[in-house]
C-alpha cells in the first residue's frame, strides 16, 4: 500500500458515492489506474464494502446503550454466532480481560431496550452477567480511519 492507495482510501471513506472520474480527479490519476487500484484494494479486503451513514434517531432508534457482557469461557463461540441474529446489536467487540464483550445496542426507547435486554440479551448463550450504560451524547460520530498507522 503506497501513498496513492492511502489517498484513495481517504477520499472513499469521506464520500463513498464518488464516481471513479471524480476520484481520479481528486487523486490526480487516470480513471483506469484508479479503477485498477480500487479493485485491488477491494480484492485484498482493504475495502470491505460501501455503506450509507444513517441517523439512528431519524429512523426511530433514539436510544443507545453500551452493554458489557461477562460470559462462561466455553460459550464464547456460541455467543458470537447468536449475536449475528440480534439486529439491535449494531457493534460488538470481544475484549481482553473483564468484561468479555462490549456491545453497542440501539432501540426506540428505554422500554424497548428493557424488553430486548430481558427477552434476548440476557438469554444469549453463556451470559453470566450484563451491565448497561446509557449513551448520553455522541461526542465523535463514527469517522474514517486515519490514513497512516
Amino acid at each position: 500500500m503506497d501513498a496513492l492507495d492511502r489517498k484513495i482510501l481517504a477520499h472513499v471513506q469521506a464520500d463513498g458515492r464518488l464516481t471513479i472520474t471524480e476520484l481520479a480527479d481528486r487523486v490526480q490519476l487516470s480513471v483506469s489506474r484508479v479503477q485498477r487500484r480500487l479493485r485491488e484494494l477491494e480484492r485484498a479486503g482493504v475495502i470491505r464494502g460501501y455503506r450509507a451513514v444513517v441517523d439512528a434517531a431519524a429512523i426511530g432508534f433514539g436510544f443507545e446503550a453500551l452493554v458489557f457482557a461477562k460470559l462462561r469461557i466455553e460459550s464464547m463461540d456460541d455467543f458470537d454466532r447468536a449475536l449475528v441474529d440480534v439486529p439491535n446489536v449494531v457493534e460488538a467487540q470481544r475484549l481482553f480481560g473483564s468484561p468479555d464483550y462490549l456491545l453497542r445496542v440501539v432501540t426506540a426507547d428505554l422500554a424497548s431496550y428493557q424488553r430486548l435486554y430481558e427477552e434476548t440479551l440476557a438469554k444469549l448463550p453463556g451470559v453470566r452477567g450484563l451491565t448497561s450504560t446509557i449513551v448520553m451524547k455522541q461526542v465523535i460520530e463514527p469517522r474514517p480511519l486515519p490514513t497512516h498507522p
